[in-house]
Formats: C-alpha cells, structure tokens, sequence
C-alpha cells in the first residue's frame, strides 16, 4: 500500500500531533489543552496507536484562533463549536473563520512562494497562485517572488482550486455571496441601530454604559456571523436537495 504524505489532500487525517501544530502555528501544548476542553475532536489512531490529524482539526484551530482575536473567552468559544452543525466539515469551518475575521480589522501579509507552501502544505503551481490572486486572496508587488496574502482567505482559496469549477464561476459565486453579504449586513446593522442603540443612547447618558453597548456590539458580531452561517449552510442545502433531488449526498457512507 503506498504511504499517504502528511497533509494529504484526500481530506484524511494523516498529520501528527507535531506536523499539526506547525501547520496551525500553535504548540503541540495547545493542540492537546484544546482537546482536552473539547474544542478539538479526537484524532484518529492509526499504527502503533499514534493519534492522526486533519483537515478539519486544521480548520477548527484557525476557527478558535480568530474567535480568539475577536476576545471571546475559551468558555465562550466552547458555547460557538457546540452551536455549530454536526455535519460542519472543514469548508463550513473554513467559510466560519473567513467571516468571523471579516471583523476584524484588515490585515495582509507578505510572503514568499516558498512560506506559502509552507502554510497550505501543499505545492502551489503557477497557475494557481493566477488564480488565487484573481479571488483576491493574493496581489502581486514589484518583487516577483513576493506577494501581499489575506490570512483570512487563504486556506479557503486553496481548498478552491481543487474544485472542479471554472475561475470564472468562482469568481460569480463570491460576487453573489458579497451582494448577499452586504444587504444582511445592511439590514441587521439598521435593526441594531434603531431597535437596541438608539433607544440605548436615548435613555442612558452614562459614559461607561455607552462603553458598554460599544463592547457588547463588538462581541455580538461572531454570534451573528454563526446564525447567518447556520441559515445559509442548510438553505444551501436543501436548494442543492431541490435541484438534484435524486443526487447522493457526498458525505453519504457505503
């Protein structure tokens, strides 16, 4: 039987605790605290009873990371995971995490070719870092070996260029996506601003309970993001259901 290489793109685990804690950029201590506490699932055992990891542990540590960012509380991000689908698999994670940082305020990074193999572990041809700057995940500089990445959507772009669809859908879908984005955002910031904040400020002049209201406006976008992600996963799906009523599920078993 050939020997599956560590990050292997067939979605099985197949990382080691180390190799897993490289990938997600925190230390081996963290990956088992977090096991521990439930927000990771356990890993597969595989040989000489070695615990396996992947994908989805991957995309569940990038998922905790940004919730972290955002200040919740481990107590507070155990209550996010719980809340999540059962059938949450690491795109839904990954689709959570670009959301969730969506918050937060912009950030890029520049690196090399070779540093993003490093973080994706996986080789990256020509042709995809094309397409991965067209889906604005990455831009060019003046240095040819360099490029500006968005953290928040650069494991999410390469799980995409293993998708069988043309960049021009790609990029049709995000614009959808975004049109959609933006009016929800639109709609509910109106709601916040007139049905909790305006009645707020009209009764209360205290300038630490206004502090207040800012914070819990802050801390209330991951919980929205969440519903808003809940609703379009099994909207999705049961539109997916309706067009292809007789198709298998891919999540389906034998």
């Amino acid at each position: 039987m050939e020997q599956q290489q560590p990050g292997g793109q067939d979605g099985t685990d197949s990382l080691t605790v180390d190799q897993l804690a490289a990938r997600a950029g925190v230390t081996v201590r963290t990956v088992r605290f977090y096991s521990t506490r439930g927000l990771l699932p356990p890993p597969t055992i595989g040989p000489r009873r070695v615990g396996r990891y992947g994908p989805a542990h991957l995309s569940r540590l990038a998922l905790i990371e940004e919730l972290q960012n955002q200040g919740m509380t481990l107590s507070a991000i155990e209550r996010y995971l719980r809340r999540l689908p059962e059938d949450t698999d690491p795109h839904d994670l990954a689709i959570h995490r670009a959301m969730v940082a969506s918050w937060m305020p912009d950030t890029v990074d520049e690196a090399t070719r070779e540093v993003l193999e490093r973080r994706v572990g996986r080789e990256l041809t020509g042709e995809d870092l094309e397409r991965l700057t067209a889906m604005g995940v990455l831009e060019t500089t003046d240095d040819p070996a360099r490029f500006l990445v968005d953290p928040a959507l650069l494991h999410l772009g390469v799980r995409l260029l293993d998708m069988p669809l043309s960049q021009e859908t790609i990029l049709a879908a995000r614009e959808a996506m975004l049109e959609h984005a933006r009016a929800a955002a639109r709609e509910l910031s109106r709601l916040f601003k007139d049905e909790v904040w305006q009645p707020y400020r009209a009764r209360e002049t205290d300038p630490e309970q206004v502090e207040r209201m800012k914070s819990l406006s802050a801390h209330m976008q991951p919980m929205v993001v969440q519903a808003l992600m809940t609703a379009f996963q099994r909207s999705l799906k049961e539109e997916l259901r309706g067009a292809f009523p007789n198709a298998r599920s891919p999540q389906s078993s034998d």
